[in-house]
């Protein structure tokens, strides 16, 4: 778009104005005009055009070369307006992604939401933290009757391909629970639908439990997932918990072993993703000892505190910046 010879006369008038009187006020009308400018989307170049011209009718004995530079600065200024042009689209692109993450990140955060089970017998913390927008974490608490079956999963990954894994986990997980199976049974049908349904490159971990109120005993199998703790009270002291199986989505006609553990007053089973394990500090990685002793620290206090305490600490560590989804349970036997 051209300028018209009325634009160009406000122009002279407002570049004369300020080269007599060198005011705030004569600068300001030059803002005022680029404001024009840019609503009528007139480019950075033509604004060079108009310019030069003005200065010739102003200032008629200027230098031929310094009139030449004009044709380099309009040249700069070509290239400038493509690039700004190419740069608006993409901003706006990763604006209108952003939204789109964020409200998937949200409807993620309502699908996976689970029931934290407020049970006589255990008392339960639980904190899962991702490390960017969405979730490659995931927990899930059901109660039937005279137990509760506790599952923690972990995708090997991050971001968006991850969150959609989890995904469809947790409606796998829903439908296995209504079946109230042993541990091993979950796994192995879980692993089959992982392996239909997820891309080779993708896997998942996944530890599984029942806890029975009648017995106080819990009923476990693990695929490959990160191993827990047993806190054994009147030993004072954490035990790995034992666990062995092959992730989710390799083999389809896997089977899991199964474990069991009976719980006395003020044991604890500790559950957690490989967030936790892998914090790094500026030493390198922390061991599994680092996990106990932090838990020790905060022995005193209910679960939900335990875990909230060691996140804080361990965020610390970090620099307050997660490197992997950070997800830890403990569940305390009370009587």
């Amino acid at each position: 778009m051209a300028f018209d010879d009325d634009i160009q006369m406000k122009y002279k008038e407002m570049l004369a104005n300020y080269i007599q009187e060198l005011t705030e006020q004569a600068l300001y009308e030059g803002q005022r005009f680029s404001w024009k400018a840019i609503e009528h989307k007139i480019p950075p170049e033509e604004i060079i055009n108009i310019h030069l011209k003005v200065l010739k009718e102003l200032f008629p004995d200027i230098p031929k070369k310094i009139l030449d530079s004009f044709d380099f600065l309009l040249e700069v200024m070509v290239g400038y307006g493509l690039a700004y042009q190419e740069h608006q689209f993409l901003r706006g692109r990763q604006l209108e992604l952003k939204s789109e993450i964020e409200i998937a990140a949200n409807v993620q955060q309502a699908l996976l939401q689970t029931n934290i089970p407020k049970v006589e017998e255990l008392d339960i913390g639980v904190i899962s933290v991702p490390a960017k927008i969405m979730n490659g974490d995931y927990y899930q608490f059901a109660e039937h009757e005279n137990t509760m079956s506790v599952a923690i999963a972990d995708v090997i990954g991050k971001g968006i391909p991850a969150a959609l894994c989890i995904s469809m986990i947790k409606y796998a997980m829903d439908s296995l629970l209504e079946s109230r199976q042993n541990p091993s049974y979950i796994l192995e049908n879980l692993n089959r639908v992982v392996e239909q349904n997820i891309d080779v490159n993708m896997f998942i971990t996944m530890f599984f439990g029942k806890y029975d109120f009648r017995t106080n005993k819990i009923t476990y199998a693990s695929a490959g997932h990160e191993p827990g703790f047993y806190y054994c009270a009147s030993e004072d002291r954490f035990y790995d918990l034992q666990s062995k199986g092959l992730v989710l989505g390799v083999d389809r006609q896997v089977k899991y072993e199964q474990y069991e553990l009976n719980l006395f007053q003020n044991d604890m089973i500790i559950l957690l993703s490989d967030g936790v394990t892998e914090t790094r500090t500026k030493e390198g990685f922390i061991d599994r000892a680092a996990v106990t002793s932090a838990i020790r620290a905060h022995l005193h206090l209910p679960a939900q505190q335990i875990v909230e305490n060691i996140y804080k600490d361990f965020e610390k560590m970090q620099g307050f910046q997660l490197r992997d989804d950070f997800t830890l349970i403990i569940m305390k036997k009370n009587v």
